[in-house]
């Protein structure tokens, strides 16, 4: 896709129990994610290739592009980036407790911060659970019209996978039907360094793929 490039969420930080309000903290997740994905590394299936981003690993497939977003000044990868059939995909994944979820408590601030930028935002039931659903309109001088984007999550082992959907696939269901599959299979590798809740997991820059360009994985 070459009409739209989506940047790091840099100003959705995510800052579990920093409301007032008491948030569900329930693990939020498919019935079958153990076997179906997201993945922790410990429950990676057979002997697949997959690209290695330190924290995250992503399985190849025909037609894939994938693009690291690097935070110039902390010089860091912040954020994996994936272009798959007109639609992408940006996924980031953080550190969480144990036995709760982060995912209800950073759904509610994305949606807070969402409305003091002055965009819209409501809750859908999607294939991983409840989806945040947001539009925000774009500068006339930057083309008019409304940006919509999908922020999905699932609540792992000691992890949070976070994905923001663009393109095609906020509308299209064989689009995002096609993009829930790009999700699943992500294997994230939280380690057993200990973490606070809601920190970035590192991500490494692999061979072959350019800082903020596009390669086929």
């Amino acid at each position: 896709m070459n009409d739209e490039t989506v940047k790091p969420d840099n100003e959705l930080e995510l800052s579990a129990g920093a409301g007032e309000t008491a948030v569900d903290d329930a693990k939020s997740a498919p019935a079958d994610r153990e076997t179906g994905g997201p993945f922790d590394l410990t429950e990676v299936p057979g002997m697949r290739p997959y690209v290695d981003l330190g924290g995250i690993k992503i399985a190849p497939r025909e037609g894939l592009q994938m693009r690291l977003e690097v935070d110039e000044r902390a010089q860091r990868v912040v954020a994996v980036t994936l272009e798959y059939l007109d639609s992408v995909l940006q996924i980031q994944a953080f550190s969480a407790p144990k036995t709760t979820g982060l995912w209800h408590e950073v759904r509610r601030e994305i949606a807070q911060q969402i409305g003091q930028q002055g965009a819209d935002s409501h809750e859908e039931e999607g294939a991983f659970g409840p989806e945040l659903v947001t539009a925000t309109q774009i500068p006339a001088d930057q083309g008019g019209g409304v940006r919509v984007a999908r922020f999905i999550g699932v609540d792992g082992p000691r992890w949070l996978l976070r994905g923001v959907v663009m393109g095609r696939a906020t509308s299209d269901e064989e689009a995002r039907a096609g993009i829930n599959e790009l999700f699943r299979e992500v294997v994230v590798v939280r380690g057993d360094q200990p973490m606070p809740p809601s920190e970035l997991l590192p991500l490494t820059m692999p061979a072959g793929v350019p800082q903020g360009g596009v390669a086929t994985a």
